[in-house]
């Protein structure tokens, strides 16, 4: 499959560059960074002295390793969805992201091949210095910025997720419907939890669907997030665009704020993405109604993670009680 490989990737640098291109050596291995799709590394010599360094993702559901795709829901997944977004919303505005160098599909053998820049930098979650995760934060909010005002361009796609109201209430059906299914005195209380919860949750879901839309990630969290020190800066690379869409942008703030970060810290990183949001889009939203609205998101991923899938328990990263932390924002929101 190499020599298939190998023609595929040359017509798609000719076309990335402008010029025919010629691959005079190309070596492959398997990425040791996966986690859901598989994904290889690939060193490209073109033979005229440029090295590239490229990552070869395989966006198909067989492609998925086998206890991801177990669990992952199968309604979230579109192989077209990082490709369009790669090459046609992301290398546009230019902010970091990984460079696509092409893509290659043949739907009746299910081969969704996308091939983008491979990055050397570190994930967030790895780095202790707060002053990097409030870069981020700056960055994220000047990313919401770049699309705020033209989100109706999105809305006509079929590949981009729509974080509406179906969307907001199917995760809390699925939560309670997983609930139901299991048994024993810990269960029996989640499934009391989950039910209290669902009937006051329309609330929620009338807030969520209030909040200005923007492009969001869709899980912003630190693991999906790439970080690289270069001469003029911080390069901010967030990786694996799987849930992609349409929603508030302060989704994506909930994920990056979910780690281990105390309170203040959480508020703090919180504040960064506010006060640049008020740099970049003129943001009107006062601190108070901010933070509430944060919280609805908050609210959001839990019930996200409730409903992923039953008997299952989210990677060490995610790990959480957040069943716990539902009933807590469910308080404090006043559901």
């Amino acid at each position: 499959m190499t020599d298939e490989l190998r023609t595929i990737l040359e017509r798609e640098l000719s076309h990335y560059f402008g010029s025919s291109q010629k691959i005079k050596q190309l070596s492959r291995r398997p990425s040791e960074y996966r986690t859901s799709f598989a994904i290889e590394e690939l060193a490209v010599d073109l033979g005229d002295g440029r090295q590239l360094q490229l990552i070869l993702k395989d966006l198909s559901w067989h492609s998925l390793a086998e206890d991801v795709r177990q669990v992952k829901p199968y309604f979230l997944h579109n192989p077209w969805r990082e490709i369009i977004v790669y090459r046609e919303i992301l290398a546009p505005v230019q902010m970091g992201t990984a460079r696509c160098y092409g893509f290659f599909v043949n739907a009746p053998r299910d081969r969704y091949w996308l091939f983008l820049e491979k990055i050397s930098g570190q994930e967030l979650y790895q780095i202790g210095e707060f002053e990097k995760w409030q870069a981020v934060a700056r960055w994220l909010a000047e990313f919401h910025g770049r699309f705020a005002a033209h989100v109706d361009q999105f809305n006509n796609s079929r590949s981009l997720l729509r974080y509406d109201g179906a969307f907001y209430r199917r995760w809390l059906q699925r939560a309670c419907s997983f609930a139901k299914c299991n048994d024993g005195p810990q269960k029996r209380n989640a499934k009391a939890a989950l039910a209290w919860l669902a009937a006051r949750y329309e609330k929620a879901v009338e807030r969520l669907t209030a909040l200005p839309s923007t492009f969001i990630h869709g899980e912003f969290y630190a693991s999906n997030v790439l970080v690289q020190d270069e001469n003029h800066g911080m390069r901010v690379c967030p990786v694996d665009w799987e849930m992609t869409g349409v929603g508030p942008g302060l989704i994506d703030l909930a994920a990056l704020t979910s780690g281990k970060w105390s309170e203040e810290q959480k508020t703090a990183l919180s504040l960064s993405y506010y006060d640049a949001r008020k740099t970049t889009v003129c943001e009107s939203t006062n601190l108070n109604e901010f933070l509430t609205a944060l919280d609805y998101c908050r609210l959001h991923i839990t019930i996200q993670w409730l409903g992923w899938a039953p008997n299952w328990s989210p990677p060490v990263e995610n790990a959480h009680d957040w069943l716990g932390e539902a009933l807590h924002l469910a308080e404090k929101l006043a559901l």
